[in-house]
Formats: C-alpha cells, sequence, structure tokens
C-alpha cells in the first residue's frame, strides 16, 4: 500500500560507573577495554532522562557501563570526523547540545544553550561552513537547525536555520520526524538548503541512512512509489545500517529486516525475540552490530549470533547511538 507522495523526490563529566547487574550473559572483562579476536571496541552511548550512560560493546560482547554525563538527554548521535580527530558524540538536552570526544573519558560540556529534542546526521545537505562536520538538530520551539562544529574542536563554528516543523521528534540522514509528519533537507542550486514535507502524519521516528524509512502513529513505512506500508499499527522507532539491514518497533514487536536484494516489502521483515520479556524504545547500529535499548533500561545486542543483553540500570530511555573507539 502506497501512502502519500514525495514533493521533490527522494534519493534511496567524571566517571561515575553503575553497578553491574547480572545477565544470563554476563562475562568479566576489563573495566575500559573490550577485546574480542580482531572485532575491536564500539562504545554504545544511550540517552536517559538521568544522563547519558556508555557501554562498552566488542561484537555481541557487552563490556563495561558508566554515567559519562549526568544531565537529562532526549536524543544522542555520534558524529564522524575527518579532519584526524576524535570522532564527537553530541546529546540533545533542555539546556543545549552537551559535546564530548569519542574515547576512554569523555567530558561532555554545553557547545550552546537552546534547549535541543533530537539530534542527527544531516545527509547530503550542503555545508555551511568549512566542512569540519554538521549534525542536524531540532529545538524545542520547533527549528531544524544544521550545526556545523568547529575543526577538530567541540565548539560550534556555524548555526544555519532550516524550517520549523510541529513538535519535532527525530532526525537522520537529511530527514526530520514531527507530529505533522515526515519532512526533508533539500538542496537548492543557488540557495541554502531548507526542509520540505514529503508526506506522512504523526511520524515518531525516521531513517535516512540507506532506503528511508518512517515509524508513525498508523505504521512503520519505507520508500518507494511514495510512502508503502510495511506494517500497521503504532510504529515508535525504526534505524538502519544502510546496508539492507534495519529494525523497527510497531505495537510493541521488534520487526528486523535483512534483504540484501533491495526488497522492502513487509514479507522482507520479521518479528524478533529479544532475550528479555520488554519492549524496545531505541535502536541503533555499529560496524557489524545491532543494538536495541528496552524502556527497562536493558541494552540487547546482536552481532549475527542472536541477542545477548546486560541490565544497565537506568530508566527513561530516549536514544542510542554507537561510535567506534578502536
Amino acid at each position: 500500500m502506497a501512502v502519500g507522495t514525495l514533493a521533490g523526490g527522494l534519493c534511496p563529566a567524571a566517571e561515575n560507573p553503575l553497578p553491574m547487574a547480572p545477565a544470563e550473559d554476563d562475562i568479566s572483562i576489563d573495566e575500559k577495554r573490550v577485546y574480542a579476536g580482531s572485532a575491536g571496541r564500539t562504545d554504545a552511548y544511550v540517552a536517559t532522562g538521568t544522563g547519558v550512560v556508555r557501554v562498552s560493546l566488542s561484537a555481541d560482547k557487552i563490556g563495561a557501563f558508566d554515567m559519562v554525563a549526568r544531565d537529562p538527554a532526549r536524543d544522542v548521535a555520534v558524529l564522524p570526523r575527518e579532519d584526524g580527530a576524535a570522532d564527537l558524540v553530541v546529546a540533545a538536552t533542555p539546556d543545549g547540545l552537551a559535546v564530548a570526544a569519542v574515547g576512554d573519558d569523555p567530558e561532555f560540556a554545553l557547545a550552546d544553550e537552546r534547549g535541543a529534542v533530537a539530534v542527527g546526521s544531516p545527509g547530503a545537505a550542503k555545508s555551511a561552513g568549512d566542512g569540519a562536520g554538521a549534525l542536524l538538530v531540532a529545538r524545542e520551539d520547533g527549528a531544524i537547525e544544521r550545526v556545523e562544529f568547529e575543526t577538530g574542536g567541540t565548539a560550534v563554528a556555524s548555526t544555519a536555520r532550516l524550517g520549523t516543523v510541529s513538535d519535532p521528534r527525530a532526525v537522520d540522514g537529511g530527514l526530520v520526524a514531527a507530529a505533522d509528519g515526515v519532512f526533508r533537507v533539500v538542496d537548492g542550486e543557488d540557495t541554502d538548503a531548507e526542509i520540505a514535507a514529503v508526506g506522512l502524519d504523526d511520524a515518531r521516528d525516521v531513517s535516512g541512512t540507506g532506503m528511508p524509512l518512517a515509524a508513525t502513529g498508523s505504521g512503520l513505512y519505507w520508500l518507494g512509489n511514495g510512502w508503502m506500508t510495511v506494517r500497521e499499527g503504532a510504529a515508535d522507532a525504526v534505524a538502519a545500517d544502510g546496508d539492507g539491514h534495519a529494525t523497527a518497533v510497531v505495537d510493541g514487536d521488534l520487526l528486523v529486516h535483512s534483504d540484501a536484494d533491495g526488497e522492502w516489502g513487509e514479507e522482507t521483515w520479521a518479528v524478533a525475540d529479544l532475550p528479555v520479556d520488554e519492549a524496545a524504545v531505541a535502536l541503533g547500529y555499529g560496524p557489524g552490530v545491532s543494538v536495541a535499548v528496552t524502556g527497562a533500561g536493558t541494552l540487547c545486542v546482536d552481532a549475527g549470533d542472536g541477542w545477548r543483553h546486560q541490565v544497565v540500570g537506568v530508566r527513561d530511555v530516549e536514544g542510542v547511538a554507537l561510535a567506534v573507539v578502536e
């Protein structure tokens, strides 16, 4: 089923360790570093109502976790850097954007003082500055901005306002989810980037990495000849890795997509069973891993051999983002 039409087209703080709650697949590893052959280490940053929790991963092995920021966070994203500097982790908070360099001891500091509700990758929208790296930010007042950071640093270099939406909920890959639908960032040949409505209503989450996907109050959609229905129901979260893998939460069920042939219809999605009887509320991808965090504060990770999990002892989970450390 196709829904709607698209306008203009769219191309496809100090460390404070939390108590280690037991899990059936808990493992003993070094407090800071996680090793699993050549898998390397990836850190998952979880945005919660009490702060940002970092969880160390190596493939599907879950290691140490700690609270690295103690102010409420509404969303979190990782900004890869191409200038040789450490990647940035950026949290959207009621006080503004809190930014830290990815590493063993991230130190978050406010980069601005305007409340933000969501943050994510900006897609292919043109840079307004020197190309040092930017993120798409949704503010409390509905403003959608492209925020660029200084080369090699954590300070804001420039901010460009792209437009305004009603009650923004999520941003990713140049897409914006809002109460009044899905929007995309568009570049004009002779004008600055702006946002344009591209259909649907009550959008709660979006993924613009690879195939555009949207989670709305009425269902999960993928972009085909217009927005095509994957599954009807209340869809609250969606994420993808840009390589044919995706996850979504619809009516409390975790749906998993993996189709290398490029098909995205209902038949290419299947319900997955997490190792805990809890509903996922935040989804993310890292190199070779899929992560789902439940509302009860359990982080689940799958590297292709099934889900492993760890209770991380936080509630009010709002988002998750993964950063490659080594």
